[in-house]
Formats: C-alpha cells, sequence, structure tokens
C-alpha cells in the first residue's frame, strides 16, 4: 500500500475517532448516565424515589399543567405560524423581508424576556398604560399570570419556529398542481383547503411536535407568568424543589426530568404515527407556485401583518423599554423621572449582575468557539462520509437539543454530582458544569448551517488536492475550513444569541459565584425589581439585534437557509 493512501486513511481513522469521543462525551453520556439512574439497582432514581414521586398530588398536578400549556401553546403556534407562512410565501404581498426578519425575532428573544417585556406592557405597574392613564391600580392582578397568559407567550415565542418549518415545505410546493386547479376554476380558498394544506400535512405535524417539545420544555415564561400564580409545571417544579433541596432531590428531580423526556417524545411519536396514515409523496418537482394575487385586499392583508408585528414584538419591547428607565416600580414615565440608573446599577454597581454579563458572555463565546471548531470536522464526516455508522453522529448531536434542556440539566447534574474519575476534577456547583451543558445543548446549532454549507460546495476542489497528495488535515486546513467557514461562524453567531440568556440550563446548574444573566433577571423579577430585570432585558435585546445585523454582512457567502430571518 504506498505510503501516502496509508496516511490519508490514517489521518480518516484519527479524525473520525476524536469526532466520536466528542460525540460521545458531550451527547451520550449525560443520556446514558440518566439512564443509568432508572435501570441500575440503587441508583439516585430508586424505587423509592420513583414512589414518592408517584404519590406526589403535586407531580400529577404539574403534569397536567405541562400538559395543557404544552398543547394550548403548540396549537396557538400552529395556527398562527401557518397562517403566516402561507401569506409571506403564497401570496403578492410586499415588503416580504421585513416581515419575515420581524416575525421571527421573537424566537431569537430569550423567553424570559419575552415574558418581562408582556408583563410590563400590561401590569398594574406599566408605564406605558400609565402614559395613556389607562394603568388598573396597584396591587391589581396582572392578567397574564394565568393559563390563559402562558399558553399566548408559548404561542408568540414559538409561532415563528411553525412558520420557518411550514414556509420551507410551501417552497417545494409543485406549481402544475396549483395551476391545474386554478385553470379549472377552482378558487384561491379552494386551492389552499384541497391541495396545498394537504400537502403541507408533513411539515404541519412536524412543526406542531417541535412546538409542543419546546412549550413543554420552556422554563422562562412559565417561571415569570406561573410561579407567581402558584402554577406550576413540571420544569418549574422541578426547579423549585432543586432551589429547596439541593441534591437530596436530586432522585426525584430525575424522575420528574424522565416525565418530561417521556411526554415529549410521546409528542414526536404522535406526529410520526399521524404521519405514517397517508401517504404525501409528491411524484415530481417544480418551480415554486406563482404568488397569488391579493387585487384590493393586498393593503389590509398587509396592515393586518404589520399589526400582527406591532402586537408581538414592537410594542411589548417599547414596555419593556419604558419600564428601564423609570426610577422604580408604579411610577409614571415623565421627563422628570425618566433615568438611566437602573442600567449604571445593573452594569457597574450590583455584584451578581456584573458577574453574570461577565459569566454568560465568555459562556457565549466560548460555546460558539468550540462548536465552530468542532462542526467543520463532524460536519465533514456526516456530509461526505459513506459509512453509515456516520450518519448517527448527526442523531447523537441532535439529542441534547431535541430533548427539553431541564432534562439535559439534571443529567449533568447526576453526570457531576461527584468528581470526574481519575482526574478528580470537581464541575459540580461550577461555572464549568453550564459550560459543559451549553457546549452539548448549542452544538447543533453550528452544525446545521455547516452541513447545508457541504452541501453546496463543489468537491472536486478537495478531491484535487487529494490526487495532489495532500493529507486530510492539510485538505481540511487549506481547502475545506475557509469555504465552509462562514456557514460555521454564522452558526456560532446564532449559538451566542441563544446562549446569551439562557435560563432553562443554568437556573438548575447555578451556584454563588456562577450566575447567568438569565438567572440574574429571574431574581430581580422574583424580588420585585423589574426595573432592573428590563434594564438587563434591553441589554441582551439590543446585543442581540446587533449580532443579527452582522450576521447579515456574511450573507453573500453563507448556504440558502442557514438564516432563519433571511427571505
Amino acid at each position: 500500500m504506498p505510503t501516502r493512501l496509508r496516511e490519508s486513511q490514517g489521518q480518516e481513522m484519527v479524525l473520525t475517532v476524536a469526532v466520536a469521543i466528542v460525540i460521545v462525551l458531550l451527547s451520550l453520556l449525560p443520556m446514558l448516565r440518566l439512564v443509568r439512574e432508572i435501570v441500575a439497582p440503587g441508583g439516585t432514581l430508586s424505587a423509592v424515589a420513583i414512589a414518592a414521586g408517584l404519590r406526589s398530588p403535586a407531580t400529577w398536578i404539574a403534569t397536567w399543567h405541562t400538559l395543557v400549556v404544552g398543547i394550548g401553546g403548540a396549537l396557538l403556534a400552529v395556527l398562527s405560524g401557518t397562517l403566516v407562512a402561507v401569506l409571506v410565501s403564497l401570496t403578492d404581498i410586499r415588503g416580504r423581508s421585513a416581515l419575515v426578519l420581524c416575525y421571527v425575532m421573537p424566537l431569537m428573544i430569550a423567553p424570559q424576556v419575552t415574558a418581562l417585556a408582556w408583563l410590563q406592557l400590561f401590569g398594574p405597574a406599566s408605564p406605558f398604560l400609565k402614559l395613556f392613564g389607562a394603568a388598573p391600580p396597584l396591587g391589581t392582578k396582572n392578567p397574564l399570570y394565568s393559563t390563559s397568559g402562558i399558553i399566548l407567550l408559548l404561542g408568540v415565542q414559538y409561532g415563528p419556529l411553525v412558520f420557518l418549518l411550514v414556509r420551507a415545505g410551501l417552497r417545494k410546493l409543485p406549481r402544475e398542481l396549483v395551476e391545474a386547479a386554478r385553470a379549472g376554476g377552482a378558487s384561491w380558498f379552494t386551492v389552499l383547503v384541497t391541495i396545498v394544506l394537504p400537502l403541507m400535512t408533513p411539515s404541519i405535524m412536524a412543526a406542531a411536535a417541535l412546538a409542543f417539545v419546546s412549550c413543554v420544555g420552556n422554563f422562562g415564561i412559565p417561571a415569570f407568568l406561573g410561579i407567581p400564580a402558584n402554577y406550576l409545571v413540571l420544569p418549574t417544579l422541578i426547579y423549585q424543589k432543586l432551589a429547596g433541596g439541593g441534591p437530596a432531590v436530586l432522585g426525584e428531580t430525575a424522575f420528574l426530568s424522565v416525565l418530561i423526556g417521556i411526554i415529549a417524545m410521546a409528542g414526536i411519536l404522535a406526529q410520526e404515527v399521524m404521519s405514517r396514515r397517508r401517504d404525501y409523496r409528491i411524484s415530481s418537482t417544480s418551480l415554486p407556485a406563482e404568488p397569488y394575487e391579493l387585487g384590493r385586499w393586498r393593503a389590509i392583508v398587509q396592515a393586518s401583518m404589520w399589526l400582527l408585528i406591532v402586537l408581538v414584538l414592537f410594542l411589548p419591547l417599547f414596555g419593556l423599554v419604558l419600564t428601564s428607565l423609570v426610577p422604580g416600580y408604579g411610577i409614571a414615565l415623565s421627563a422628570k423621572t425618566v433615568t438611566l440608573d437602573n442600567y449604571r446599577f445593573v452594569l457597574f454597581e450590583h455584584d451578581a449582575a456584573n458577574r453574570a454579563f461577565f459569566n454568560s458572555f465568555w459562556l457565549s463565546i466560548a460555546a460558539a468557539f468550540f462548536a465552530v471548531i468542532v462542526a467543520v470536522p463532524v460536519g465533514y464526516l456526516i456530509a461526505w462520509s459513506k459509512q453509515r455508522w456516520v450518519r448517527l453522529l448527526n442523531l447523537a448531536v441532535e439529542l441534547p437539543y431535541a430533548l427539553p434542556g431541564v432534562v439535559l440539566a439534571i443529567a449533568s447534574l447526576l453526570l457531576f454530582l461527584r468528581p470526574i474519575p481519575l482526574i478528580g476534577i470537581q464541575l459540580y456547583n461550577t461555572v464549568w458544569i453550564i459550560l459543559y451543558a451549553y457546549l452539548a445543548r448549542f452544538l447543533v446549532l453550528a452544525l446545521r448551517p455547516t452541513i447545508s454549507g457541504y452541501h453546496q460546495i463543489d468537491r472536486a476542489l478537495e478531491e484535487a488536492a487529494q490526487m495532489a497528495g495532500a493529507g486530510l488535515f492539510t485538505r481540511m486546513r487549506t481547502i475545506i475550513f475557509p469555504l465552509v467557514a462562514p456557514a460555521a461562524i454564522a452558526g456560532g453567531l446564532l449559538i451566542f444569541m441563544t446562549a446569551l440568556s439562557e435560563l432553562t440550563v443554568s437556573a438548575l446548574l447555578w451556584s454563588s459565584g456562577s450566575e447567568t444573566i438569565g438567572v440574574v433577571m429571574f431574581s430581580f423579577e422574583q424580588g420585585g425589581d423589574s426595573n432592573y430585570a428590563a434594564a438587563m432585558s434591553v441589554i441582551t435585546v439590543a446585543v442581540t439585534f446587533v449580532l443579527m445585523l452582522v450576521i447579515n454582512l456574511l450573507v453573500p457567502h453563507l448556504p440558502s437557509g442557514v438564516l432563519p430571518w433571511r427571505d
């Protein structure tokens, strides 16, 4: 065997082994640790812990609440997201790019920020309502502290997620079917009901399943809206038990996290079963259907769309900004009361907030940098390797992100409750356990666009370098990485935005000195300091918006579909 061929095969083997080790450590190990607690005798999740969880009325109340808000939020997200996707994709509505950007924006904002913004908009202390003299008396219960309030905000949060998935399906809608129906005299509504929606059933059901899993695992919205009303779902019940009992209640919280995982998987399996009941395959492909001309209705539809954007995005954020500018609870905003003291306090004076900004920034940067570096070799194997078992890597990387974040958090706690064997390093109760969870959960956000980049690269350049004798590592450094770097970096920036104000994972893993922005924001709101929480929220939203603008600069170098807000 030629020396160069042996070296090439050796490098491929080294790359494969290294990637496999990373995936096992980040994706499989925490899940296997959680499974071990279920099946191993004498584990933390013992028969006693399971029996205690099953006997507890709080478990079943929280489970029922989880199902109610999960199904309700998913239904609202499906209705709103599908409607917007149809109007944006199949009609001649104007300003499509701006509409898509604004509608998808809530998905880029942390759920707790969304919850806080809406709370400050409709609460009795709302500076926005006080501008019009419409604020209810102080002490009045905020109407969002309710089941319907949680469902409403979950629908607002994940409607854009449904929109993205359904719109991707609408782009593949065959033109000839629509044109044939229109030529036969069918109205646009008839075409929509008899052709478009039936063909989009797989996309809609997949979106519904993903929205349901996201709603079930959401912590920020039920925490901000449900805890004050004593309306607990499983993630908030786990949080309260851990906050009150610490490691002593890990067995019971592990049982609750498994229960969340079962509910989430049940939603995904239900989608799979319903999708197989009919054949939705399309026999041919063609150009997308021509946009339907709205005629005199276009102005009304466009106005309605922008009204929706104002209601779900601009108005809550405006109320959040106003709250951050008043000196205290219930004070009306005026030229005399407007102040920037809240920003100065959280940026420079409050120790925990200072640590939170520092911790969140370096955790987000570290997770993004790691993901970009790892996504390139992992994407190379998934996109271009012909070995069947390598395809399982994609599923393994998806696992920590597909399951609710609280499941990963509990799995990480169980994994690092004791020092790491052989080296004796303790990650429990340190900021490093949060970093580990971020690396595991968000890696897929960089991997998806990287794989898309590989699929749109002409492999002839790499093959030519291989024929010239360049080894795998040389080809990756000089040819492959420069070509897929823009897509990988865009994924890294998405990770930074997502991790910056993350709460679901860090709320269960943080300890003194390892606070994150989401944790401190939640603490401020729980303590009645909404003005400080609003100031932190405005800062994170501003950073997110700036990063979205920065990512837009990479658009000419990115494969299509990488940026969710690009039309």
